[in-house]
């Protein structure tokens, strides 16, 4: 008994450390699938188009041929479909539509010999592909799995030449193993477009990818899509991680990320710890320290910090008290960010040096102070990078050696915050403005981008755009196997 209930204790403890939050999520909609599908039906049409048909060549009755040279030159499809299969993935459907065909004969009947081109045409067309998306071992998005059924209702061709009419009696024979072998291609070459070109345009997609010097980003996906009649949703690791020390990262309590809306084709959704990753991993990586003084320092506010600790200077060797006064700040705790439907605020705690600095000398510490601040968090998204943009909206700074001292400190509260609005923020904006990539394929990118917050996470809406085609992005990531793979 005790040992069933160590093994029922260890397999809880296994499952809660299995079970990852999200730190990000992504939604496409039907209505963004609904604008995949013309570009989803360019790529088919441009695949079936390529279809390599082998040399025909044998004898009926009196009659032998040889037809070389099959070329698709038209495919007009008449009704496609793209649409979500629950618990699947993706249904691409072609009906009753048509292929027309054009190739080379050569006809000999007894004596006689003829050549001349078939125009032919495939009409039925009914093709249904279903795409299984899972999760690889690696944490990308894949199609795993492809299932297709194809069929031609019919097929039809017309000789051209000097005995056309002659010829006709052969449409027939030769119409029915042209259809046989073109409706054993469609299947394969589709199955090649998803599995080998497909999933190369989702290896554009980045798993883990550094953001800078400084940090990377990780956005492994935690299990297979989850997918409805209505959209396909996908839940991201969206943690950031230092490039010194990958595995000092932060864990994540923070509320999992929510997406309640259909109204736009996608969704990204982002909880604190997408943004409190970012700003541990920064904090560990010693970037949250700066030094002001100098060109950078006021005139007016050095020459109130030097009347503030005069006294300090006054017990000074004589040889240094003239030396220029600077401000070292330095956040002694990584900054935290709260996001409430009212607006998203970072809370940041720093340590604030009053430094004199005599030339050719090592600075000398006249005082410190705690810096507590408070800013405005402004998310954007631009194509696919997402910035934030900071304003500092709370200031206050206090002695952590008694209160009178923290009164003293009252006459530099106005400057000091000025000196970081003007010296300090714009360098934090500079950074952030810079953005990062969201987990999307190259050429495709958000626009007309609604943000909404939420309590503990935020929402991005938009409307999905090629920049690049579908094309252009699968022929720059093609195999360098996939070009041959559907030849014989």
């Amino acid at each position: 008994m005790a040992a069933l209930k160590c093994a029922f204790f260890l397999i809880c403890i296994i499952s809660m450390a299995s079970a990852v939050t999200p730190g990000c999520k992504i939604r496409i909609t039907s209505k963004g699938l609904e604008y995949l599908r013309q570009e989803s039906l360019k790529f088919v049409e441009e695949e079936l188009e390529n279809i390599h048909i082998p040399d025909m060549s044998g004898r009926e009755g009196r009659f032998s041929y040889s037809i070389k040279e099959v070329k698709i030159t038209e495919l007009n499809i008449t009704y496609s479909d793209l649409h979500f299969q629950p618990d699947f993935g993706i249904v691409f459907e072609v009906q009753n539509s048509s292929i027309s065909l054009t190739f080379k004969r050569q006809i000999l009947y007894w004596l006689f010999q003829d050549v001349g081109s078939i125009n032919a045409s495939a009409e039925g067309v009914n093709i249904h592909t279903a795409v299984r998306l899972s999760k690889d071992k690696a944490g990308r998005l894949k199609i795993s799995n492809i299932i297709c059924d194809a069929s031609i209702s019919k097929m039809r061709a017309k000789f051209s030449g000097t005995m056309s009419k002659v010829y006709n009696i052969l449409a027939s024979f030769i119409t029915t193993g042209m259809r046989f072998i073109l409706n054993q291609q469609i299947c394969p070459v589709l199955n090649n477009a998803g599995t080998v070109l497909l999933n190369s345009l989702l290896d554009t997609v980045p798993v883990q990818a550094q953001v800078d010097n400084y940090v990377g980003i990780d956005y492994s996906l935690l299990s297979n899509p989850i997918v409805t009649s209505e959209n396909l949703d996908m839940d991201f690791m969206g943690m950031f991680y230092g490039l010194h020390d990958e595995n000092d990262t932060l864990v994540n309590y923070s509320e999992e990320p929510k997406i309640r809306e259909y109204k736009h084709m996608v969704y990204l959704s982002l909880s604190e710890y997408f943004f409190d990753s970012a700003m541990y991993s920064y904090f560990k990586a010693g970037v949250f320290s700066t030094e002001i003084s100098h060109e950078k320092m006021s005139k007016d506010l050095e020459l109130l910090l030097r009347t503030t600790y005069f006294g300090t200077i006054m017990l000074l060797d004589p040889s240094v008290m003239d030396g220029p006064i600077g401000l070292e700040l330095r956040v002694i705790s990584p900054p935290k960010c709260v996001i409430k439907p009212s607006g998203t605020t970072v809370s940041v705690t720093a340590v604030v040096s009053v430094l004199l600095l005599p030339e050719n000398r090592e600075p000398i510490q006249l005082s410190s102070m705690t810096m507590e601040s408070k800013m405005n968090a402004k998310v954007s998204m631009k194509g696919k990078k997402l910035a934030v943009h900071m304003d500092l909206r709370r200031f206050r700074i206090y002695s952590n050696q008694s209160a009178l001292e923290s009164l003293a400190l009252i006459p530099l509260q106005t400057p000091l915050k000025t000196l970081l609005q003007l010296a300090v923020m714009p360098v934090i904006n500079e950074r952030t403005k810079r953005g990062v990539q969201i987990p999307l394929p190259e050429g495709m990118d958000f626009k007309e981008e609604v943000v909404q917050n939420h309590m503990g996470f935020i929402t991005i809406g938009a409307n999905l755009h090629f920049s690049k085609g579908l094309r252009e992005v699968i022929e720059k990531n093609r195999p360098s196997t996939a070009s041959n793979s559907t030849q014989p």
